[in-house]
């Protein structure tokens, strides 16, 4: 695919900046240390466009004449006006993903008065930046963000950026496919495992009886098979290409040092469906950010992040050699790749593939026999008819809620009590790290700054996420979207949301307009997100406080989860607003 080049001479980045109409844009390049720039008015045009993978030419929707879209790097504290012109045949839409901004520039269709740009139609968003860091922007309409619709925003700090780095790389993960992005839809809607090639065999039933005797094995294949799960179903679409900077494998993006320069990546993962394990062998990474904010410096070998996620990594690559960064899907279907050298051309070497992961009784959170069989189908439950997702002040009488009459039984033995609320539990998937190397977790994220709300959280919602795998519907608290009441608080509440995980899939949750700060254990730096990855059969918890009024959207970014269902309104209400509706006015 075409893309915004970041090895380019300083001259050449902003001819190529001209040429896509970018008048508020400025392109990272080797040496440069500022991106300020005077003007920050800038037109995109979406549109229909030819691209490229590795020489097979194809099909993608553009912003601002590029797949990945133009980063654009702005700096904490301006005000950005971005109009968006629609060159398509069908409505579109920019979400500015993790930004702090009004409701109605949100970009989200059908939320706070927002409306989708129709063909012809220009759209004008305009937005003070509070806030600094590594973001992404992409549509959130229909499955135009599979097509191309993404791209990076960089935003320098208004004061001193505590990062010292001598380089700064964005490298944007995506997953392309050469399919209809409504045709993959409607393959999922008509079989549970239309892209599941990796199912076990009976060589690999042998194997396994081998390692763990006959009667485990057999009772491992009896209990996947009586929840109409599959072990090796982690992804549920396969055949894609998985692009760096719009880059294949065989295109080989490549960013540029001087050996002894400590190079800034922003590694973004602007998938529709990938959840990644990314590590560059022979080169440690010191994690400096996440989803854009800052964080205690952690080193770390690899890292596994969810479709929305961002880590700022800082290497130092002091050999006078190139290194590859290697990004493989965890279903192991493919890998992306990316080379750091000394010199153009150069390439390192591609690692060893990882085996494919099987799932486990024990990363589904069940002790292995201990199983009410129920016929659970992939965390298809009534939950007795409860509605979880109306949570105003006075609605939440959790001792009321009967979880124990879930219509299926299998899930009976998950362990909720013993939550995992540090996400990426240690046997979940496991990424194959080597003995010695160190993956980094969810526990070892520690806020730079101190936790700015000290409050006890004096409300508390519990959002389950379902599944019903063979009708490929997706659910929030056993409701699609549109179904269920939407979640209400008051402005300025603390609230502690427990992500509970009740399918064998893992679900990168993410709630436009605000933070999240996720209890790790790291107490007084609780770090913030705006996407959390949960695990597969567990249970995470975050803490938010409700300072931004609106109606915003709450899903799931896996881009066919939402589709299918897994969506709701979380509306902060002005606290009168609150008391009317307690009135009854």
């Amino acid at each position: 695919m075409t893309n915004q080049s970041h090895g380019l001479s300083r001259r050449d980045a902003l001819r190529l900046a001209g040429m896509a109409g970018l008048a508020g844009v400025v392109t990272a390049y080797p040496g440069r240390r500022s991106f300020a720039s005077s003007d920050r008015t800038l037109d995109l045009a979406v549109e229909r466009t030819r691209i490229a993978i590795d020489g097979v030419p194809g099909r993608g929707i553009a912003i601002g004449g590029s797949i990945p879209a133009p980063t654009l790097r702005w700096r904490e504290g301006e005000e950005v006006v971005v109009r968006v012109t629609n060159r398509l045949d069908e409505p579109t839409s920019i979400h500015w993903h993790g930004l702090l901004l009004p409701g109605v520039m949100d970009g989200a269709p059908g939320f706070n008065g927002y409306e989708p740009i129709r063909p012809g139609q220009t759209y004008t968003y305009r937005f003070q930046l509070r806030q600094a860091g590594t973001y992404w922007y992409h549509s959130h309409s229909a499955s135009q963000e599979q097509e191309g619709m993404y791209g990076a925003i960089v935003i320098e700090p208004a004061g001193r950026d505590p990062v010292r780095a001598d380089r700064d790389y964005v490298l944007l993960l995506s997953d392309h496919t050469a399919e209809d992005p409504e045709a993959v839809l409607r393959k999922l809607k008509i079989s549970e495992g239309y892209y599941n090639n990796g199912k076990r065999t009976l060589l690999d039933f042998f194997r396994d009886a081998r390692r763990d005797g006959l009667q485990a094995t057999v009772g491992d294949r009896l209990d996947w098979g009586e929840m109409r799960m599959e072990a090796t179903d982690l992804a549920d679409v396969t055949g894609y290409q998985f692009l760096v900077n719009g880059k294949g494998p065989q295109d080989n993006w490549t960013g540029l040092f001087t050996p002894g320069e400590r190079v800034r990546l922003r590694i973004i993962n602007a998938s529709a469906m990938t959840i990644f394990d990314v590590r560059i062998p022979g080169l440690p990474m010191t994690v400096v950010a996440a989803d854009g904010q800052n964080v205690v410096p952690v080193r770390a070998d690899e890292f596994r992040f969810g479709v929305g996620e961002t880590y700022d990594v800082v290497v130092l690559p002091r050999e006078d050699k190139a290194f590859t960064l290697f990004a493989e899907p965890i279903d192991r279907s493919g890998f992306a790749r990316a080379t750091l050298a000394p010199r153009e051309g150069m390439q390192g070497d591609l690692p060893e593939r990882r085996p494919r992961t099987v799932l486990t009784m024990a990363d589904m959170g069940m002790a292995h026999g201990g199983m009410a069989h129920g016929g659970m189908d992939h965390g298809g439950m009534d939950h007795g008819g409860k509605d979880h997702g109306s949570m105003g002040h006075d609605s939440m009488d959790h001792g009321a809620m009967d979880h124990g009459s879930m219509e299926h039984g299998a899930m009976a033995g998950m362990d909720h009590g013993a939550e995992k609320r540090a996400g990426h539990a240690a046997g979940w998937a496991d990424a194959g790290t080597p003995p010695g190397a160190r993956a980094l977790a969810y526990a070892d994220l520690k806020s730079f700054t101190p936790t700015e709300d000290s409050r006890e959280p004096s409300h508390e919602l519990e959002l389950r996420l379902n599944g019903m795998m063979s009708r490929y519907i997706w659910t929030l608290n056993g409701r699609k979207f549109g179904e269920g009441e939407p979640i209400r608080v008051a402005q300025g509440d603390r609230i502690r949301i427990r992500y509970v995980n009740e399918t064998m899939m893992a679900h990168p949750m993410h709630l436009h307009g605000m933070f999240v700060e996720m209890e790790n254990g790291q107490k007084g730096r609780l770090p913030k997100k705006h996407v959390v990855l949960v695990p597969p059969g567990q249970t995470s918890s975050v803490v938010l406080t409700a300072s931004e009024a609106g109606e915003w959207p709450f899903h799931c970014h896996l881009l066919y989860h939402m589709a299918s269902g897994m969506m709701t309104r979380f509306i902060v209400e002005p606290r009168t607003a609150q008391l009317r509706r307690g009135n009854g006015a």
